[in-house]
């Protein structure tokens, strides 16, 4: 044992001490810490496990499994430590060894409703849809009250494309741990009669879903209401349409004459969306200025087949890791006779693009974008847009730009049941990983897509 702190004079001290910092949230800290006592103690299971979970934090998933390995080596049938396993498991792609060890952990703990929860998202995570469901099915009459099996039911159903029952189910998201609703002084709408009435619709999660969720704007002005809705600013010149239907409103004294309030995602439940009567995608506004913007940039590479391309989403998102990519991986496809690539990427990202010379051959033609509708401005430029899955694939697909989206082997619920396309966006491919974490298949397929593609568009 080695350590600087005078307090630690014995391993259960450095124990302590390493517990302590993780709870704290000091994790180099606790890392260093387990790291100086598992050299002395390498027979404590328990650390281990605290270790796997310590590194699952910090996205360091490949170490999280490893250090999960040897905690099941020590004790192969503790309940604790199987379920921190298939966590760290089931986010490092490993969904079949994540499955394993929740079935097992279900026959040491089956009163526990936590664990048929994330054994139906494992089912879900290998399109086992049945028995997701059945899982599911079975374990509300056991836990009619548990939240998390309504919300994970509710993306079973979504995928399935049964829209009206998983967006029922969805609702119980607001009785769950992770949110919390709005504290407003009028209550929810739940279906009630909006003639005459104001409604301030809430965004959720991200841009895309804003984007996504907004077609329905329109079919609830229809039945007779006011609405307001508060808007971020990379949408609100996009959204200018959008004001046919909407006020957009900034602060809390825009408030006053509400009725009800909507979270957006509870539109397709009550204005009654199924797979067959999807609405179009909303409208969209492109300012003249950024028009010609993005002429600007494009025009040097008239005769080119100009492709956009997009490698991560938000990097604050825990399932980043999965949908993204490295932006070196468009690289492979610079080969490609009369192509010419654009980034559309902005973000913390961005200087690695161009620290590693990347941006010499793609060009940067989002990096100084003011907000989603130079965005848009610069795809009605391109003659295709490629992406993984991320607001960008939801702006494209609803000005009718053609875009493939390139898809983990767990995709979002939006891009289910069909394999290749979603009724949500027309203009859209779906192109997802046959396996976990099979970005070279991904790629290698689009090469010879790619090419044919511009083939076809050489002899028009």
């Amino acid at each position: 044992m080695t350590t600087t702190d005078p307090k630690i004079i014995s391993n259960a001290d450095l124990r302590l001490a390493a517990t302590n910092a993780h709870q704290n949230n000091n994790l180099e800290q606790a890392r260093n810490l387990y790291r100086t006592y598992l050299q002395s103690c390498p027979k404590d299971a328990a650390i281990w496990s605290n270790l796997g979970a310590l590194f699952r934090k910090q996205k360091n998933y490949d170490l999280a499994v490893a250090a999960h390995m040897r905690a099941l080596e020590l004790e192969p049938t503790a309940p604790t430590l199987m379920n921190n396993a298939a966590n760290a498991f089931y986010d490092a792609g490993n969904i079949s060894g994540s499955l394993k060890l929740r079935k097992k952990v279900i026959k040491f703990e089956p009163g526990n409703p936590d664990h048929y929860a994330s054994l139906s998202k494992c089912y879900r995570g290998l399109h086992q849809m049945d028995k997701a469901h059945k899982t599911l099915t079975k374990a509300i009459k056991k836990f009619p009250d548990f939240a998390e099996l309504y919300i994970q039911m509710a993306f079973v159903q979504l995928a399935q494309g049964n829209y009206q029952k998983g967006f029922k189910n969805f609702d119980w998201r607001w009785k769950g741990d992770e949110l919390t609703p709005p504290d407003f002084p009028f209550p929810k709408w739940n279906g009630e009669c909006l003639k005459g009435k104001t409604i301030l619709v809430m965004p959720e999660q991200g841009f895309g879903d804003t984007i996504l969720m907004a077609r329905f704007l329109p079919a609830l002005k229809q039945l007779g209401c006011t609405i307001k809705m508060p808007i971020k600013q990379p949408l609100l010149r996009l959204f200018s349409t959008v004001q046919d239907d909407v006020t957009f409103i900034e602060t809390k004294n825009e408030l006053d004459n509400c009725d009800y309030w909507a979270p957006m995602m509870d539109l397709p439940l009550y204005l009654g969306a199924t797979l067959d009567t999807l609405p179009k995608p909303t409208r969209l506004f492109t300012p003249e200025d950024a028009r010609t913007h993005a002429r600007k940039i494009t025009a040097p590479y008239q005769g080119r087949f100009k492709i956009g391309v997009m490698w991560s989403g938000s990097v604050t998102y825990r399932a980043n890791h999965k949908r993204s990519f490295s932006h070196q991986r468009f690289l492979e496809l610079c080969d490609i006779p009369d192509l010419q690539m654009f980034s559309l990427y902005k973000g913390p990202l961005l200087d690695a693009f161009h620290a590693d010379g990347t941006s010499t051959i793609i060009v940067d033609a989002a990096g100084d974008d003011r907000d989603f509708a130079d965005s848009a401005a610069l795809m009605q430029e391109l003659d295709l847009v490629i992406s993984m899955d991320s607001a960008i694939v939801h702006l494209a697909g609803s000005l009718g730009i053609e875009v493939w989206n390139l898809l983990h082997s767990e995709p979002y619920w939006l891009y289910q049941p069909f394999p290749d396309h979603t009724p949500w966006y027309p203009s859209m491919r779906l192109i997802t990983q046959k396996k976990t974490g099979d970005w070279d298949g991904i790629f290698a397929r689009l090469k010879i897509d790619i090419t044919a593609r511009i083939k076809d568009w050489n002899r028009k």
